[in-house]
C-alpha cells in the first residue's frame, strides 16, 4: 500500500505540507495546472524554490496575494480573529502571511463562499471531497470556539486566498501521488503565547487546539508557534494512525520548509513516501 508518513517535529502548516511533497517529487506544473481549475488565478502567484534549513536542503512554497486581493472580500462581515499570524513577537510560522506586506490585512470570505469555489470548479471529485473535509474541520473549530454555527463562519486568515491554496492544493498532490494512506508522527506545536483579537494566549491557539483533538501532540521547548490551523487541519484530516515510522520500503522523501529559522533545530516538515507491506 503507498503510503505517506508524516514526520511533524517541527509542526505543520499548509505551505511545508505543499513544500514537501513537491520536494519528494510531487508534480508542481501539474498542481498550478489544477489551482487553475478553481478561476481565482488572478488572485495570487505560486514560487516554489529550494532553500538549505540547519544544512537541510528543502523546498518552501509560497503563495504570493495580488495587490487587490486583500480589499476584494472585505466589505462583508469582519471575523473577529486575527489568528496566529499575529503572534505576540511577530516571529510565528504562519502559511505565507510573513512574506508580504500587506499580510495582515487578508480578505474575508464565508465558509459556504469557499465550499461553493470548489463544489463549482473542475477539479476532480476526489480532490473536492478532501478539501472539503479539511475546510469543514476548521470550520466546524472556528464555529465552536466563537459560539457560532457552521453557516455563519468567516474566514480571516483560513479563508484568505493564500490558505485555499494550501489546502485544495494538498488535496492535488496527495491524489496525483497516488498515495492510499497517511500517517504521521505526534504533532510538535511550539511553545510560548501568540496574540489575538480577544488577547493573548498559549500556544497552541484556541482554534489549532480545537482541531487537533485526539492527535496526540509533542512536546516543545522552541518559543513558537509550530503549527497552524491549516497544518493541523490537513493532518489530523488525513492521518489514519499516529506512529513511529512504519514498516515500509522507502521510496521518495521530502523537506517542506518553514518561515522561520532555529538556531539548533531545522524548522521542516519530513515527508517519507513508500511501499508498506
Amino acid at each position: 500500500m503507498r503510503t505517506l508518513y508524516l514526520d511533524c517535529f517541527s509542526g505543520i502548516s499548509g505551505d511545508m505540507f505543499i513544500g514537501a511533497l513537491i520536494d519528494a517529487g510531487g508534480d508542481s506544473t501539474f498542481l498550478e495546472e489544477e489551482l487553475q481549475k478553481l478561476n481565482i488565478s488572478e488572485e495570487y502567484k505560486l514560487s516554489w524554490r529550494k532553500v538549505v534549513k540547519n544544512g537541510i536542503s528543502s523546498t518552501k512554497f509560497d503563495v504570493e496575494l495580488s495587490e487587490t486581493t486583500d480589499h476584494k472580500y472585505a466589505s462583508g462581515h469582519q471575523h473577529n480573529h486575527k489568528h496566529e499570524d499575529e503572534d505576540v513577537d511577530h516571529n510565528h510560522e504562519h502559511e505565507h502571511s510573513d512574506h508580504h506586506e500587506h499580510s495582515h490585512h487578508h480578505s474575508h470570505r464565508a465558509y459556504q463562499d469557499i465550499v461553493k469555489l470548489i463544489e463549482r470548479s473542475q477539479l476532480s471529485q476526489k480532490v473536492k471531497e478532501t478539501s472539503l473535509n479539511i475546510f469543514r474541520k476548521i470550520g466546524e473549530a472556528e464555529g465552536l470556539i466563537h459560539g457560532i454555527s457552521l453557516e455563519k463562519v468567516h474566514f480571516h486568515e483560513v479563508g484568505a486566498v493564500d490558505s485555499i491554496i494550501d489546502i485544495v492544493g494538498a488535496s492535488i498532490l496527495i491524489n496525483k501521488l497516488e498515495i492510499q494512506k497517511v500517517v504521521s508522527s505526534p504533532v510538535c506545536v511550539g511553545a510560548g503565547k501568540v496574540h489575538i483579537d480577544h488577547g493573548i494566549y498559549p500556544i497552541p491557539a484556541p482554534a489549532t487546539l480545537e482541531i487537533l483533538k485526539g492527535v496526540p501532540l509533542q512536546q516543545s521547548n522552541i518559543k513558537s508557534e509550530l503549527t497552524t490551523p491549516t497544518g493541523a487541519a490537513i493532518v489530523s484530516v488525513l492521518s489514519e494512525e499516529f506512529c513511529t515510522v512504519p514498516s515500509m520500503t522507502v521510496q521518495s522523501v521530502g523537506y517542506g520548509a518553514g518561515t522561520k529559522d532555529f538556531e539548533k533545530h531545522p524548522n521542516v516538515l519530513r515527508v517519507i513516501i513508500g511501499e508498506e507491506s
